[in-house]
């Protein structure tokens, strides 16, 4: 496994558990034996081949899509979720179809693509990414569904798939859904009310949006090393789930956030890594192309949702409620992220299996060098 991986996931493990019990110290319990689950997780299905993620790739991209068809009949949503239906009921749990999907689409590509290429192919990817896409729309979860769109670009320029056939795609898809977007932003009032209220602030508070003003205060108040966990303190909406980077700021101060950006950096290090790797192996196999593509998507899973989770906080980007990944209270996301850092550390250890040399990362760039001996 990858050490760097296990730090990045213990940083972003300790500092939601210190984020939970700043803010919510009654959930620490709940918070703790679930992170420590998503470790638990991580590591025994690290221990899985590629190719195991690549023939269960469209039975669990098909199953996502059947729980996001089950979310708009039977789902659910709570007092603060402006009307939509988000989560399904498993008992004692709340799962988030939708988090599972954004796994589920990562390996379907990259199992498209190893198996069929890149080359006039595109169809077909199209239809899986809209297809995905639109499930989620429609619950609506507009966060969400930009991420998904965005990680299905990634994964198609990990795949090789041209620039110019992506941009194409992209043009074309947005010259459609031109009709459609005024219909969705009329129907779904708080998207719109959201997006006024981010350009104007007194709006903002007119409509509930004033959590990013109380992150600010926090983070503040954090100064440089922190004021250490207080269940005491005032809290605030979503200040353990969406706002969490704000608790983080308030009990480890910029040297805690600072340390949970390095974690993320560390998780973007590894999976270029692999890619790197895996261009020098030779030949290349289906195998080796399936598992660079999945590292590349299960990378911008958590670190694309980071920045935007993190871009809301600090007030550049509306508010979404997409979550801290590894960090914020939350089941689903805490699982899917787990899983995600388990394909990472899949793809690494295969990488550097086929790789023919005695250290592999001091491999020359352009492969093994032929021998100069008679």
């Amino acid at each position: 496994m990858s050490i760097q991986l296990v730090l990045a996931q213990l940083i972003l493990l300790a500092l939601g558990l210190l984020a939970v019990a700043t803010v919510r110290p009654d959930m620490i319990g709940d918070h703790g034996s679930k992170a420590l689950l998503g470790l638990l997780l991580t590591f025994i299905v690290a221990r899985l081949r590629p190719r195991t993620f690549l023939r269960a790739a469209t039975p669990v991209w098909l199953f996502t899509l059947l729980l996001l068809v089950l979310v708009l009949v039977i789902g659910v949503g709570t007092e603060t979720s402006s009307g939509t239906k988000r989560w399904l009921d498993l008992g004692p749990l709340r799962f988030q179809p939708s988090e599972m999907a954004k796994l589920g689409l990562v390996l379907q590509l990259a199992s498209f693509f190893s198996r069929r290429g890149v080359e006039h192919k595109l169809i077909s990817a199209t239809g899986m990414i809209v297809l995905t896409t639109g499930l989620i729309l429609l619950e609506p979860d507009l966060g969400t569904s930009v991420l998904t769109f965005g990680l299905g670009i990634i994964l198609m320029y990990a795949a090789g798939v041209r620039i110019s056939n992506i941009a194409g795609f992209m043009l074309a898809l947005g010259l459609v859904s031109i009709p459609f977007v005024g219909h969705y932003l009329n129907k779904n009032t708080y998207i719109r009310e959201r997006i006024s209220g981010h350009q104007n602030r007194e709006a903002e508070l007119s409509v509930g949006l004033d959590q990013i003003g109380f992150a600010h205060r926090d983070l503040s108040l954090g100064g440089w090393w922190g004021q250490g966990p207080d269940g005491l303190r005032y809290s605030y909406f979503a200040a353990h789930t969406d706002m969490v980077v704000a608790s983080v700021g308030f009990a480890t101060g910029l040297l805690g956030v600072a340390m949970l950006l390095f974690a993320y950096w560390l998780i973007v290090s590894t999976a270029l890594q692999v890619s790197q790797l895996a261009a020098r192996v030779r030949p290349m196999t289906p195998e080796i192309h399936g598992a660079s593509t999945m590292a590349t998507g299960a990378m911008f899973m958590i670190v694309g949702q980071a920045f935007v989770n993190l871009a809301v906080a600090a007030g550049l980007f509306p508010v979404t409620g997409v979550p801290l990944p590894l960090v914020s209270y939350g089941f689903s996301s805490l699982l899917t992220m787990s899983l995600a850092l388990a394909i990472i550390h899949s793809a690494m250890r295969e990488v550097r299996a086929h790789l023919p040399a005695e250290h592999p990362d001091q491999l020359p760039l352009g492969g093994p060098q032929p021998s100069t001996g008679d």
